[in-house]
């Protein structure tokens, strides 16, 4: 927790996807301009999530009869599963004097800054938020704004099975290819790479403005 009280961190460990979008959703429609920004750290069982402009004809297969969710958060469809690193973000934006667009771009220099810290050249590709190696997607990114607060985050792969998401067209691009750090003889289990994670964020997240709380 900041000195001032307004980051809780949270590591929830294994749970299931729909209890945790409740509770965020829950967290976000209550909380008020003292309530302390909270980051949850966790993995999920497998899982197919599908934004609010998702179109489910980027589901191609599903032989494993996987579990197919629409959600409240932007984007396309995705996967979560074991072996997967996911970080959502409950942060009010007004009172940390954030854009939108500038908590995307910090979000996204996390992991990259993570990435680093492995040998490892994250970058951006322009109009597909996420983080990428050579192309090929490593981490990816969605969120919902209500009221100048955010809920949900992102999810970093560190040894997930791919397989799942060769059934999809990840984030609704076809042929997209996606990565883990196993894949880079990167060993480190979920928990490591979410504190080296959790690390950049609170280093990069802009600080709690107690003036700009009561207009929160």
């Amino acid at each position: 927790m900041n000195d001032d009280g307004s980051l809780c961190i949270k590591r929830l460990g294994f749970t299931d996807y729909a209890p945790v979008l409740e509770a965020m959703q829950r967290f976000t429609v209550t909380r008020n301009a003292q309530t302390p920004d909270e980051i949850w750290l966790l993995e999920h069982p497998p899982v197919f999530t599908l934004g609010l402009a998702g179109n489910p004809v980027h589901l191609l297969q599903n032989p494993a009869g996987i579990d197919l969710i629409h959600i409240d958060r932007g984007g396309q469809i995705t996967y979560h599963g074991p072996g997967q690193l996911v970080v959502y973000l409950l942060v009010d934006l007004p009172r940390r004097r954030i854009k939108i667009r500038e908590f995307v771009h910090l979000i996204e220099e996390s992991i990259i800054a993570t990435l680093a810290g492995y040998g490892l050249q994250g970058e951006r590709k322009r109009g597909a938020p996420g983080v990428y190696i050579d192309g090929v997607k490593i981490a990816a990114l969605g969120l919902r704004v209500k009221n100048g607060r955010t809920y949900h985050g992102l999810a970093l792969n560190v040894n997930v099975d791919l397989t799942p998401f060769s059934w999809i067209n990840p984030c609704g691009y076809a042929d997209l290819k996606s990565t883990r750090l196993a894949d880079f003889d990167i060993h480190d289990d979920v928990d490591a790479v979410g504190s080296r994670l959790l690390d950049h964020l609170q280093s990069l997240l802009p600080p709690f403005c107690v003036a700009a709380a009561g207009t929160a």
